[in-house]
């Protein structure tokens, strides 16, 4: 890997309407009231804007997708062929990029979504519509490579966001076999909030001489959240979670480890009167399309997830993020408490430690070189609220 220029980020930008972009995409920036760029939006979007390759580390959160989505929506030629295209992990994600691309666009021309678990039919009729802009994830799209309904010989500009992850969901083969039906002269933007091994391997053999961006970071919870534990006996998670619930307003994302803990959750939260609903892997698409749109417009509080959601779903103003399961690894934990305490916004985030799960804790926090406010919740206890 040979990376460009490490850029400092001392970055004079103050406005989206300070970047050389068209006047058409600045009012569209103003008319979704976007005015401030994030430090990402303001380290990449400049080298991008000039054709370099970018390689940006930052937590999530931070405004990655507009970070790219400038740059694609200013510099694709006009036509009927791909000539951009954006590589995430999940459908999810891939769903709000293109989402955030018609905002910036007014258009519902121009783009397809091309992802598994949902059906063929109007993807495939946006790709031959002609579709300047592929959003996908690589699963479905090296299936239609292979089936050969699409051409990417055209495409000019490839973003992988969330490589870590797509790397993690074992999707480095299909990556290859995509990357090697682009033209050799494109231009390559990749996101990802850590720099392993492997991923330094995909930068080594997809970037060329990138400008590289470095967001803080991106193995540390933001200042922003407010961190806290409880030593809890397994049997008094629940009436805990809902002590936090009766305890404290805004929204709440609750981190389960199955999917079966998932809809038991859900379940005793919504018998007790609390709205709540569930996601993860068993549920099907339009389930799960429904449960984050009832929890993002605020007609269920509480979302009870598998770490399905704990990269790449993009929520505003999630209150609460709480670990009732508490994560093996540090960077899941990290990854789950980016959801919350967002942008310049507060946050708090509570794990969930059986006793025989301390070391976990303990781990994590030596790992992160964090400390959490702790309190401990005895079994005998008639009320949790008395112990918290």
């Amino acid at each position: 890997m040979k990376c460009g220029q490490r850029r400092a980020l001392r970055i004079k930008l103050t406005q989206f309407s300070d970047f050389s972009i068209s006047a058409a995409l600045k009012q569209q920036l103003a008319h979704a009231k976007f005015v401030t760029p994030t430090p990402v939006q303001a380290g990449a979007i400049p080298p991008a804007l000039e054709g370099h390759d970018v390689l940006a580390t930052a937590a999530t959160g931070t405004g990655k997708t507009l970070s790219f989505l400038i740059p694609v929506i200013e510099r694709m030629p006009a036509g009927k062929t791909p000539s951009a295209l954006v590589l995430l992990p999940t459908r999810e994600l891939a769903m709000q990029v293109l989402e955030r691309y018609k905002q910036l666009t007014r258009s519902n021309q121009g783009a397809a979504l091309v992802v598994g678990g949902m059906a063929e039919g109007p993807q495939l009729e946006a790709l031959r519509r002609g579709a300047r802009l592929i959003v996908a994830t690589p699963g479905r799209l090296e299936d239609y490579l292979q089936r050969k309904l699409v051409n990417l010989s055209g495409v000019k500009m490839l973003v992988l966001d969330e490589v870590d992850r797509m790397l993690d969901m074992g999707f480095k083969p299909a990556i290859k076999r995509i990357v090697g039906a682009l033209s050799a002269e494109r231009q390559t933007l990749c996101y990802s909030a850590t720099l392993s091994g492997p991923i330094k391997e995909v930068v080594r053999d997809y970037l060329k001489n990138p400008v590289r961006i470095e967001i803080g970071s991106t193995m540390k919870p933001s200042d922003n959240v407010e961190l806290q534990s409880f030593e809890v006996p397994v049997e008094k998670k629940q009436e805990l979670l809902e002590h936090l619930l009766d305890a404290h307003e805004g929204s709440f994302l609750v981190f389960v480890r199955t999917k079966h803990g998932a809809d038991r959750v859900a379940r005793r939260l919504a018998r007790k009167g609390h709205s709540a609903t569930q996601i993860h892997g068993d549920r099907s698409q339009s389930q799960r399309n429904t449960a984050l749109r009832s929890f993002a417009d605020g007609r269920n509080r509480v979302l009870v997830a598998t770490d399905v959601a704990a990269r790449g779903i993009d929520v505003a103003d999630v209150a609460h993020v709480v670990n009732y399961d508490i994560p093996r690894e540090a960077e899941d934990f990290v990854h789950r408490i980016g959801r919350t305490g967002r942008a310049s916004a507060r946050g708090m985030a509570s794990t969930f430690a059986a006793p025989d799960e301390a070391h976990l804790l303990r781990k994590i926090e030596k790992t992160l070189r964090i400390s959490t406010k702790r309190f401990k919740v005895k079994a005998n206890d008639a009320a949790v609220a008395a112990a918290v």
